[in-house]
């Protein structure tokens, strides 16, 4: 479930991501290159959004709205 949750956040940074270096490719010398690191920076994250969904999905964490139920109920579920 997780996983599935991760997947929506790293479409917007796939997104802005391309939005960036595209930016970037409009302009000239250290800007371009900033752009070109920041998109970067962006298209890892955007790939560790999922690795990190997958992670807790397949370690065994409890599902997402038993853990909203025990920090309404003071910690006991």
């Amino acid at each position: 479930m997780y996983f599935y949750f991760s997947l929506i956040p790293a479409t917007f940074s796939v997104a802005l991501g391309y939005f960036i270096l595209f930016s970037s490719t409009k302009t000239q010398g250290a800007v371009r290159t900033l752009g070109q690191i920041l998109a970067i920076w962006v298209f890892v994250l955007a790939a560790a959004l999922p690795v990190a969904g997958a992670y807790a999905t397949y370690s065994g964490l409890p599902p997402i709205d038993a853990t909203m139920r025990s920090m309404h109920s003071g910690g006991n579920p």
